[in-house]
């Protein structure tokens, strides 16, 4: 009976939007400026739940490193979410170096951005296989990013090199590691737009300043959104915008936020900075 009731229950979740639509699909080479405009977003995941975002409006400059803050249920992976149209904004519109991501189809869109989640993603297979599925790549390439994101000496003490194995789920990996191979993996498609959701929460310090040492060196012509757990990640980038409960609070160089001692943004790192202190 469970069963059944599933089956109904997913039959009745409504279909994304299409793949392609072919008489809206952008030019082959955009975004070239990588330049985000969110236009007075409202989003609600069910009628009878409250709004998440109300009414966001700002603009993520292109080639900019963007950090998004906020305490937990501010809508931070809403955004991220409304950006890769995994869900739809009720009211308002997203432009991407002028295009409405809503009149365009799902893969042309997704397959110009480039996201690492919370939860690292590795499957079952190689090194290889991991890092390039569609062999669109070469073993220089390869070789390069892997360099680029630390993990050469890691994967040369195989044998096997890059057709070293992968367990499932990565489980020889460890959960830095994992990371540093999806931030590798989003390196060689080269994406004009790349989103880091939350993506340094469960590693280490040392790891985390490792993939953000990456990050600023390697994508100086990307932008780049940080939806940020640890407070110091985003302290570098050049806007940081805080959200509180679906509204923006904030949006400014961090450094101008942390000359008012009553910013929000100030409030988070003096919280951050009391909780990681040694007792």
């Amino acid at each position: 009976m469970i069963s059944v009731e599933r089956i109904l229950q997913f039959s009745s979740i409504p279909s994304e939007a299409p793949l392609i639509i072919q008489d809206c699909r952008p030019e082959p080479e955009w975004p070239t400026e990588g330049k985000i405009e969110l236009q007075n977003i409202h989003i609600q995941y069910d009628p009878a739940a409250p709004m998440v975002l109300k009414g966001v409006t700002c603009t993520f400059p292109g080639r900019k490193k963007i950090g998004v803050v906020g305490r937990t249920g501010s809508g931070k992976s809403t955004l991220v979410q409304a950006l890769f149209r995994v869900v739809e904004p009720l009211e308002g519109k997203i432009l991407i170096d002028g295009v409405q991501i809503s009149r365009i189809g799902l893969q042309d869109l997704r397959s110009k951005l480039g996201i690492i989640p919370q939860d690292p993603t590795l499957f079952l297979g190689t090194v290889r296989t991991n890092l390039d599925p569609l062999e669109q790549h070469t073993d220089k390439e390869l070789w390069e990013v892997l360099k680029k994101c630390h993990l050469a000496e890691i994967v040369r003490q195989d044998p096997r090199l890059l057709d070293a194995p992968v367990a499932e789920n990565g489980e020889n990996w460890s959960v830095g590691q994992r990371q540093l191979v999806c931030l590798a993996r989003l390196l060689l498609k080269k994406r004009r737009i790349l989103v880091l959701d939350e993506a340094t929460a469960s590693i280490d310090t040392a790891t985390d300043n490792l993939i953000q040492k990456t990050i600023r060196e390697e994508t100086s012509e990307c932008t780049v959104i940080t939806v940020a757990h640890r407070i110091p990640t985003v302290i570098d980038n050049d806007l940081v915008l805080v959200l509180d409960e679906g509204t923006i609070a904030e949006y400014d160089e961090p450094d101008r936020l942390l000359q008012n001692n009553t910013s929000s943004f100030s409030k988070l790192v003096s919280e951050f900075l009391s909780r990681s202190s040694p007792k």
